[in-house]
């Protein structure tokens, strides 16, 4: 079996967020689900996991997602925050080409034929 040292972790809110950006990235980058909210210990644990890698934010365009983002921003300062368009307001239902243009701005690499 074959571990794989992720160097890159992006923060979701839910599954179907990860499954959907799972599709598009062409390199290995761990997908972390909160599920909506995220329990005191269950973000010191990701703290701990997390302190040595580069840490993406990337969640919906709605009130439960920034209440996230800002929980997110004060135990992570230094991770870079991702933001779909509003218009799309959840990750899940963002088109797969607008989702990989977000994510190659943040030099991800994802599978070119999102990019057309």
């Amino acid at each position: 079996m074959t571990i794989i040292d992720f160097e890159k972790v992006i923060i979701v809110e839910g599954k179907s967020d990860k499954k959907k950006i799972q599709t598009i990235i062409k390199e290995p980058v761990e997908i972390v689900c909160t599920n909506g909210t995220i329990s005191l210990s269950k973000l010191d644990e990701f703290i701990e996991q997390f302190y040595d890698k580069e840490v993406y934010v990337l969640v919906d365009a709605d009130e439960a997602g920034e209440k996230l983002r800002k929980q997110l921003k004060r135990e992570f300062p230094r991770a870079e925050h991702l933001y779909i368009d509003r218009t799309y307001r959840e990750v899940a239902t963002a088109p797969e080409q607008h989702l990989a243009s977000v994510l190659i701005s943040a030099d991800i690499d994802v599978y070119t034929e999102y990019l057309r």
